[in-house]
């Protein structure tokens, strides 16, 4: 592995990682919040599904915009809204404010969210781009494994506020990290004409495109099983359970390096067996996992440490289909690798949105109503794979991107 990766990684590993550092330090704070601003439990989390929604649909603007102006681009403008979005949350005096500049968090975070891996794309393909995407993992992993962790202690000692005054530092060293350690991988000659109306027939181009739509929605379901736990496991660990929020961080970053520590095999694996095979193998054992739990739960025992073993072995499969999909979706689109990686990342976003506010209908405050929502999200991964690669495999899109005009 060369010097270039390994800088190439710890950059990009860390912009990604501060939208989700916005997410994750928050998370023991859910219930503060609602008292501290005197909001129920549904409006609290509704601050967590703007920045979800922002982030998702903001990316069909970040992407096409990173393919026709470069890279580096809308990562300062990110940033810097980014930036603004957490000043603004810090200083919220009620419940409104606050998910006003959450949804501004979550427009600067999207550029975070997919040019890194239009970037990606333009260096490396196949099982090269793998290796990159698990070593981005890798770096990224810091958020959900010591994102809550601090967030409990900056809680402690500082209250919620002071975890968004915690992600503008976050946003200002991403900052300095893009001007002085991020090259530019798409030079003016690479980059696309056309404007809104390339932008639109590529979109139109991809959703055409089975197989693209087919890996894209494969890592949706199952990224949203991830988040039907993220949006649930404070309110019933803490207040079902009576973890405090630091054990309940801790509890939170086991599941963190379960999915991270795997999805640094992917290389070695896709490299022997193909990322296909590794994809559907690990999607087949995600569910298998999660139904074993959920019966579990119902018929044995609905212990915490029950619980939190299938959880764990479940996100090591999570760490083997994310990073797959996203490689096997983007390889035969460099062209418009920011356009394809944005589409990719707002059907994903919308798709876990769509469920973490769907499973909030059958919450009870008990832990049932969540095990069973994160089975049926992994159940509806397997059968996009079955339909998507176990059946006929994975088949060449019907034309090439580079007949867009």
């Amino acid at each position: 592995m060369s010097a270039r990766l390994y800088r190439t990684a710890l950059v990009l590993g860390f912009i990604s990682a501060i939208g989700p550092f916005a997410i994750d330090m928050y998370l023991p704070a859910l219930p503060t919040i609602a008292k501290d601003l005197h909001a129920n439990d549904a409006a609290v989390q509704m601050s967590l599904m703007v920045f979800f929604l922002a982030t998702a649909l903001m990316q069909m603007f970040c992407g096409p915009f990173s393919d026709i102006y470069g890279r580096k681009l809308p990562l300062y403008l990110g940033l810097a809204l980014f930036a603004a979005g957490s000043v603004g949350s810090a200083m919220a005096t009620n419940i409104e404010m606050l998910i006003f500049f959450r949804f501004i968090q979550g427009v600067g975070a999207s550029a975070g969210m997919v040019v890194p891996r239009a970037i990606v794309r333009d260096l490396y393909t196949g099982v090269d781009a793998a290796r990159l995407m698990s070593m981005l993992m890798l770096v990224f992993s810091i958020s959900p494994i010591l994102a809550p962790l601090t967030g409990s202690f900056i809680i402690e000692d500082f209250s919620w506020r002071g975890v968004f005054w915690a992600v503008l530092l976050a946003a200002i060293l991403g900052l300095a990290l893009v001007f002085f350690a991020q090259e530019e991988t798409r030079p003016v000659e690479q980059r696309i004409s056309g404007g809104v109306g390339r932008a639109l027939r590529g979109y139109a181009f991809l959703i055409r495109d089975s197989k693209f739509i087919g890996l894209t929605c494969i890592g949706g379901f199952c990224m949203a099983a991830f988040f039907v736990y993220i949006a649930n496991s404070s309110f019933i660990f803490i207040e079902k359970y009576g973890l405090t929020p630091r054990e309940y961080s801790l509890v939170f970053s086991l599941n963190a390096i379960s999915f991270f520590g795997v999805s640094q095999l992917n290389g070695m694996l896709a490299s022997r067996y193909g990322l296909g095979k590794v994809v559907s193998y690990a999607v087949t054992g995600y569910l298998v996992t999660m139904v074993i739990m959920v019966l579990a739960a119902i018929f044995l025992t609905q212990s915490l440490w029950m619980i939190m073993t299938f959880l764990f072995i479940g996100n090591g499969f999570l760490g083997l289909v994310l990073p797959g999909t996203s490689v096997l979706a983007l390889d035969d689109h460099g062209e418009i690798a920011g356009t394809a990686a944005a589409l990719l990342g707002t059907l994903q976003l919308l798709v876990a949105a769509a469920a973490m506010g769907l499973s909030s209908f059958i919450m009870t405050g008990n832990v049932l109503p969540m095990l069973v929502a994160i089975a049926l999200c992994g159940f509806s991964g397997w059968v996009l794979t079955y339909l998507t690669i176990m059946r006929h495999g994975l088949k060449k899109p019907s034309s090439h991107v580079t007949e867009i005009h």
